[in-house]
């Protein structure tokens, strides 16, 4: 009969061994493979009464909607070192938030690697940022293995606060649906794609596109 702390042991090599069939955050010795995931380029509706699609089946997403136009709402994040910061603090930069379910996964690994090293110098100019429901430990952990040095990592890891307050929790799995905002120097957000199917990329060439407009509207 097994005890309370063998099935801990169990447990815990389990979830080891996944964690080490994803391959998240490695690279090849010519760096990430990027693969051929189909992007979407139409968008989704936030909050209640709205679905994304998953392997075929829709996922209800919960909370209050947000369009552009709106302002990116205030919610408290937590940092790599545990601390929290509020979503809309700014220095007054454009930001480009990347928004994934987990970065355990292919399509949130790449999307997040696009962000990194597709954006063409953007980063000299926006703060990139990416939201995702792991904890923070684990979003260091990607960071380091992947080498990602010029992207935030904040994690909505404590109740999904900013999934919620945004309209892009999907409750039944607790993961946030996979989208990407452009958010200007007054936190009014300028750009909104939310893949309707959460196997898909979005669109990060749009979002780049809107945030160099941004940035050489300001300057």
């Amino acid at each position: 009969m097994l005890t309370k702390f063998s099935i801990g042991i169990i447990l815990m090599c389990t979830a080891t061994v996944l964690a080490s069939c994803t391959g998240v955050g490695r690279h090849s010795e010519q760096g990430f493979t990027y693969k051929d995931l189909q992007i979407d380029t139409t968008s989704a509706r936030t909050g209640q009464g709205s679905t994304i699609q998953f392997k075929g089946n829709p996922l209800p997403l919960s909370g209050r909607s947000i369009q552009v136009g709106e302002t990116l709402r205030s919610v408290k994040l937590a940092q790599g070192d545990l601390s929290l910061i509020d979503v809309t603090e700014t220095d007054g930069s454009v930001r480009l938030i990347n928004v994934v379910p987990s970065l355990d996964t292919t399509v949130c690994e790449q999307q997040t690697h696009y962000l990194s090293e597709k954006n063409q110098g953007l980063d000299q100019q926006v703060t990139l940022i990416t939201i995702s429901v792991d904890t923070p430990f684990a979003q260091d952990r990607f960071a380091k293995e992947a080498e990602i040095n010029n992207v935030k990592f904040l994690s909505d890891f404590r109740g999904g606060d900013f999934g919620k307050t945004h309209g892009l929790l999907l409750e039944g799995p607790h993961v946030l649906a996979r989208a990407i905002l452009v958010v200007d120097g007054q936190n009014v957000v300028q750009y909104l794609q939310v893949t309707p199917d959460l196997g898909h990329m979005p669109d990060m060439e749009k979002a780049f596109q809107v945030a160099r407009s941004l940035v050489n509207k300001k300057g």
